[in-house]
């Protein structure tokens, strides 16, 4: 992997590589112990954990709409990302106090919002916009969200259920102080590659504006944890006031960037590809709810006399990305260098098809079994949608960074984020939604993203045209 980063992708690679691996790390560490934290040492309902978790992770992805505005009209990505970091480790930390948790949430929910979609668009800055290298360098970027993915559960849930949950808390806690150690330490290198070379003074009212609106999230979000039952009912409405605000926010930097017609057609194609990421999204998020449940009882999860715990199978993704990110990495670079070049609608589109495939494989088992399957089968499906997930998700990472016009990349990452969060929410009620109106949930998704997946490919080259120079 050294000599892809080094010989053929910008230097600066390597670092946004393992300040997102170490930040990830933290996020998921922490994430691996919360509902558990929240049920075994508080002693919350599940029904109330569970609240508290959907509401979490839908407001995880619908912050950084927020630090890819400040980024673009204040601080800057660099800035943005060192708040970002410095907010979410001192977060993480205050988890070590369970009356400080709902503050702690929401320091992680804001420093989020700043960190997320601006490393990200960082990482597009290294290239310029017919770089053939793109898709490539965010496809190895990948690996290092899905490292710090897998190691976490194995290091902070272990220390964290084992030993001291506050210990856990901990640990991701200098889990994103090592990133933000890596991020520090490389940011000379960064500035050199940085096609853009964007900087900007800020003064007295720049700082104003952003201590402002950072410090209104605060009692915004530890009122929503407080009253999350009230709140998790009515979560949909509050992702369609942030898409509202979207709007807005693009209105008013129209007048003042001087949006021409081309940049009014790139805004669309990312607005269209997020409604299709929704669906991938809805469908690969059963990861940590039904297909979990599945794993606990419908499958026969023992392995030469060791019963694997069901949690364990959201380990296989990461695992498969690390494996086989740089062969699909690779794959892209030789692709788009070639004549037989794949487009950024297609490969998304092929990403639900193979989504489609794995809840298609466990409809098969399914229908043929009525007894515990093998644990294999289920292997099967997470490999699958792992296959699908590396055609759309650091694809689609590339594309924002590639296609937003420049002065407002930032916002349009967190935009795209926000699809995520509608996704998230909606993956997590589907399947209730389906059972009181008998429907089979992996009947639907698998027509559902089938369906995504075949008409994407159809309308591509109508979408790449709105993209093309």
């Amino acid at each position: 992997m050294t000599k892809l980063v080094n010989n053929k992708n910008p230097y600066s690679l390597t670092t946004l590589f393992f300040t997102e691996m170490w930040e990830r790390f933290s996020y998921y560490g922490m994430r691996a112990l919360l509902v558990l934290y929240l049920v075994n040492s508080l002693n919350y309902s599940d029904g109330d954990a569970l609240h508290i978790y959907a509401i979490y992770t839908g407001l995880v992805y619908l912050t950084p709409i927020i630090g890819g505005y400040l980024a673009d009209k204040y601080l800057g990505t660099q800035k943005t990302i060192f708040i970002g970091g410095i907010t979410m480790m001192l977060g993480h930390f205050l988890m070590v106090f369970p009356d400080l948790l709902f503050l702690a949430m929401g320091l992680l929910i804001i420093g989020n919002g700043y960190f997320k979609p601006n490393i990200s668009t960082l990482l597009g800055r290294l290239y310029k916009d017919n770089d053939v290298r793109r898709d490539s360098g965010f496809s190895i970027f990948y690996i290092g969200i899905n490292l710090g993915a897998f190691l976490a559960p194995l290091i902070v849930g272990y220390v964290g259920e084992t030993i001291s949950w506050h210990y856990g808390f901990a640990i991701a806690g200098f889990g994103m102080l090592a990133g933000l150690i890596q991020f520090y330490l490389g940011q000379n290198k960064i500035i050199q590659e940085d096609v853009s070379k964007k900087t900007k003074r800020l003064n007295f009212n720049d700082w104003r504006s952003i201590t402002f609106l950072s410090l209104i999230n605060i009692p915004i979000i530890l009122l929503i944890f407080e009253i999350n039952s009230f709140i998790n009912d009515y979560l949909y409405e509050l992702l369609t006031f942030s898409f509202t605000l979207v709007i807005i926010l693009l209105l008013k930097q129209k007048n003042k960037i001087n949006f021409i017609k081309d940049d009014i057609k790139k805004v669309s194609y990312i607005g269209i590809l997020s409604l299709f990421v929704i669906f991938f999204w809805v469908g690969f998020e059963q990861a940590g709810g039904s297909l979990t449940l599945y794993a606990s009882n419908s499958v026969d999860r023992n392995l030469f006399g060791f019963i694997i715990p069901a949690s364990f199978f959201q380990s296989i993704n990461p695992l498969i990305i690390i494996l086989l990110g740089p062969l699909i990495a690779n794959f892209w670079l030789r692709i788009d260098n070639s004549d037989r070049k794949i487009n950024t609608s297609q490969k998304m589109g092929i990403g639900l098809i193979l989504l489609s495939a794995g809840f298609f494989l466990i409809m098969y088992v399914n229908n043929s079994s009525d007894s515990s399957i093998s644990l294999w089968w289920l292997v099967g499906v997470y490999f699958l949608h792992t296959l699908g997930e590396l055609c759309l998700s650091p694809i689609g990472l590339s594309m924002v960074t590639k296609v937003s016009p420049k002065k407002i990349a930032s916002l349009m990452m967190g935009f795209w984020f926000l699809s995520a969060a509608i996704a998230n929410y909606s993956a997590g009620k589907l399947p209730s939604i389906l059972q009181t109106n008998n429907l089979d949930l992996f009947t639907f998704l698998t027509i559902m993203s089938l369906t995504a997946g075949i008409v994407l490919i159809l309308i591509a080259p109508i979408m790449e045209k709105l993209v093309k120079k």
